[in-house]
């Protein structure tokens, strides 16, 4: 179980890395397909997928995401996260249904958290490769 966990790590270590070398090269196509396969090996690895689930998990998932994307970005603020909401809660008994309701709970936390660590890590890279202004010379 140890060397799994290891392995994980090291491997969505390693697409962190590949996914800030490839922003750095401009190559938005493989840098979203990098992202996307490192958003399924957490979650997969998250919720501790079977094959079968995941046969089922996975295209279910596609459709809410793509639900998620037809949300209009001019909505006002509440009204947009009232839409995702409530698209949320369409998916969540289809959810249920494969993964159970402790993982299904688990599902939407992972899901905002890979998201919020993805963000963080972004950030930290255009940090370090902003050039350092020098004070007070």
């Amino acid at each position: 179980m140890k060397k799994i966990l290891l392995i994980t790590t090291i491997f969505i270590g390693s697409l962190f890395t590949a996914v800030a070398q490839d922003e750095q090269a401009g190559n938005d196509n493989n840098r979203q397909e990098k992202i996307k396969a490192l958003y399924v090996a957490y979650i997969t690895q998250q919720l501790n997928l079977t094959e079968a689930e995941a046969q089922k998990f996975w295209p279910l998932h596609a459709q809410f995401e793509s639900d998620i994307k037809t949300v209009k970005p001019d909505l006002p603020e509440l009204e947009k996260q009232q839409v995702v909401l409530n698209i949320k809660k369409k998916y969540q008994e289809n959810f249920n249904h494969i993964l159970g309701a402790n993982r299904c709970e688990r599902f939407f936390k992972m899901d905002g958290e890979f998201k919020r660590k993805l963000l963080d890590r972004i950030r930290k890279q255009r940090e370090q490769q902003r050039p350092k202004i020098r004070r007070g010379v």
